[in-house]
């Protein structure tokens, strides 16, 4: 772990930086493009100023695009000085149109080039939901923090993580039923500007022959009259707006923990008659479970519901009524300034050295988060089991500044809690 944390160090900062995310893999032969920043498209006949916008103030430095149309039409845009090339495959629009029939899926492929992860919601290619890692433990943490939540069509993942109800499919076979999108250049002119600009250009043109003639042959010889001209004052430049660091508008995780722990607790306390309750979970904004029928029937499990004195944002059961999952929203978090305040080793070693001292088992890893502005910021990923509730846990992981609360899960079968976040390095 602290050999991974010399290589962040050294690979994070200046014009060399390696990324711990690719661009590109190969299957079978074709180069498709992938890691790309995905927006929702409104304007599917004239994309062109939705994604020059996108351009200066989403990703800036983004030179390259690409369409994927469908129900739910986006545009991806990257910079081409990372390594995209005009004219390359896209792989997402690819995976998305050839599995459209699903709608809902996360996906993990294995290739050459590292691990593919790709999520999709409601045919919407989420903003971080096209993704090559290049270490197998970073893909696997991704894929597990979207597990939880309900309602996917469908699970893929490599067939040696074990993961139950997934499926591991040839990439090639699903790829090559997709739509082809390639690559191109955010800036070149097409339709109708292109033709604005050739007539504006056939104008000027013979504006400018009709003055010179007009100035040759038949303007009379006059004196030049000298006027004073009054020197150019240059225009202010726009004020640059600095984008801020992720660490300056943080979820307060004091109160992600209790409401997560107050919302799990509600949610466990349904309990149909003939209906088993399955693992919850909550993001923060939600919290999410399932039940699965034993011996129950529809109408006990929805009356459970209507009854709780609860207001779900939805709940639906499965079209053979033998599963039924449900979402609470809860109350949203206050944002605050949380700055980090160690650097990565001296974090790796207080945070193992403080639960060793208690006797509890925690899972740490580091990696970067991009912004859209493309800047890299460091974190260090936590993730422990405990007996304990979340109120048991505030005081000990809200004293880190830079903390961000990802995940809280609870398994009513071993009455166990699982915490997953990240805190940010110097």
């Amino acid at each position: 772990m602290l050999e991974d944390a010399k290589l962040l160090d050294d690979d994070i900062d200046g014009a060399t930086a390696q990324r711990s995310w690719g661009t590109s893999i190969t299957v079978d032969g074709v180069q498709y493009a992938t890691s790309l920043f995905w927006q929702p498209l409104q304007n599917a006949s004239d994309p062109f100023q939705e994604v020059e916008e996108a351009s200066a103030g989403v990703l800036e430095g983004a030179d390259l695009f690409c369409i994927k149309g469908g129900k739910a039409p986006q545009f991806g845009i990257c910079v081409s000085q990372e390594g995209y090339k005009s004219g390359e495959n896209v792989a997402a629009v690819a995976l998305a149109t050839a599995l459209s029939n699903v709608g809902s899926f996360i996906a993990v492929f294995k290739t050459n080039e590292g691990w593919w992860y790709t999520c999709i919601r409601n045919d919407i290619i989420l903003s971080d939901g096209d993704m090559l890692f290049l270490t197998e433990e970073e893909a696997k943490e991704q894929f597990m923090s979207m597990l939880a939540v309900p309602d996917w069509g469908k699970k893929i993942a490599p067939k040696e993580w074990g993961f139950e109800d997934t499926e591991d499919v040839d990439l090639a076979e699903i790829l090559i039923r997709g739509a082809k999108s390639r690559l191109q250049k955010i800036k070149a002119l097409r339709g109708t500007k292109l033709l604005l600009v050739v007539a504006i250009s056939a104008v000027v043109g013979i504006w400018l022959i009709s003055s010179l003639v007009d100035k040759l042959f038949l303007t009379p010889t006059v004196r030049p009259v000298v006027v004073p001209i009054k020197p150019k004052v240059a225009p202010k430049a726009a004020p640059v707006v600095e984008e801020p660091k992720p660490w300056e508008k943080v979820a307060d995780p004091k109160t992600i923990m209790e409401n997560c722990y107050q919302g799990i607790t509600d949610l466990n306390q349904i309990l149909p008659p003939g209906w088993n309750i399955g693992n919850i979970a909550c993001s923060g904004t939600a919290v999410a479970t399932s039940w699965v029928r034993s011996i129950g029937r529809v109408s006990w499990a929805k009356k459970a519901l209507d009854k709780s004195g609860l207001n779900f944002s939805g709940y639906t059961f499965s079209s053979n009524g033998g599963n039924l999952s449900a979402t609470l929203p809860i109350s949203k978090a206050e944002e605050k300034m949380s700055p980090p305040k160690y650097t990565l080793v001296d974090l790796q070693n207080e945070l193992n050295d403080k639960f060793q001292a208690i006797g509890v088992a925690i899972s740490l890893s580091s990696d970067t988060e991009k912004t859209p502005a493309g800047k890299m910021y460091r974190r260090l990923n936590f993730s422990l089991k405990s007996e304990y509730n979340p109120l048991t846990w505030i005081e000990m992981l809200t004293k880190y500044s830079g903390l961000r609360i990802k995940m809280i899960t609870y398994y009513p079968n071993d009455k166990t809690w699982q915490y997953e976040g990240a805190i940010y390095v110097l």
